[in-house]
């Protein structure tokens, strides 16, 4: 759960802190890391004016650098993170999504920011699973009751958090962390 003061922000800002808090970037390059084809879009497209709407709500997380010049249009600032930014991007990095129908979105973007950091996803994937666990039992005691269309919508809803929850396990196998990172 976030902290009572965060500030409420979307996915999408989340991953402009987070990609600001790596190092300083312009946003033309956050604008690239987060289309179609880039390492994070690829999981969560944002699309550009969104990421530029985020560097500029910055809501003191992000800092702007001096402008510097660019062969490829006007100068450019780069956007960085202040202390604050890093703090709550690194606190949110490891915060488990809310709502099951956030994992697949929030889960994985999570895991690809830690994995790009060298960080240990393992608390990330423990967060996740003991959100997840009562959820699944709650579901499965629905599903006894449920007739016709509830019926099937609380089966698919079983369904994604068994699968989930059987990712979160395979992930957090011992090899798992090597793997992955030998694999990319």
């Amino acid at each position: 759960m976030p902290a009572p003061d965060e500030p409420a922000l979307s996915l999408a800002e989340w991953l402009v802190l987070c990609l600001v808090s790596e190092q300083p970037r312009h946003g033309f390059a956050l604008a690239r890391l987060l289309g179609a084809d880039g390492a994070i879009g690829r999981i969560w497209r944002v699309p550009k004016p969104v990421v530029y709407r985020a560097i500029q709500r910055h809501l003191g997380l992000v800092s702007r650098g001096r402008p510097e010049r660019s062969s490829q249009g006007p100068a450019r600032a780069p956007a960085g993170a202040t202390r604050a930014g890093r703090a709550l991007a690194s606190a949110w990095l490891t915060r488990p999504a809310s709502h099951a129908r956030d994992v697949r979105s929030e889960l994985l973007v999570k895991l690809a920011l830690l994995d790009r950091s060298g960080r240990d996803p393992r608390p990330l994937l423990d967060a996740q699973r003991e959100r997840l666990v009562p959820v699944a039992s709650a579901l499965r005691a629905r599903l006894a009751h449920e007739v016709g269309f509830d019926r099937t919508v609380v089966l698919w809803r079983s369904e994604s958090i068994v699968a989930t929850l059987r990712f979160l396990d395979a992930m957090s196998a011992p090899d798992a962390a090597d793997a992955g990172r030998t694999a990319g």
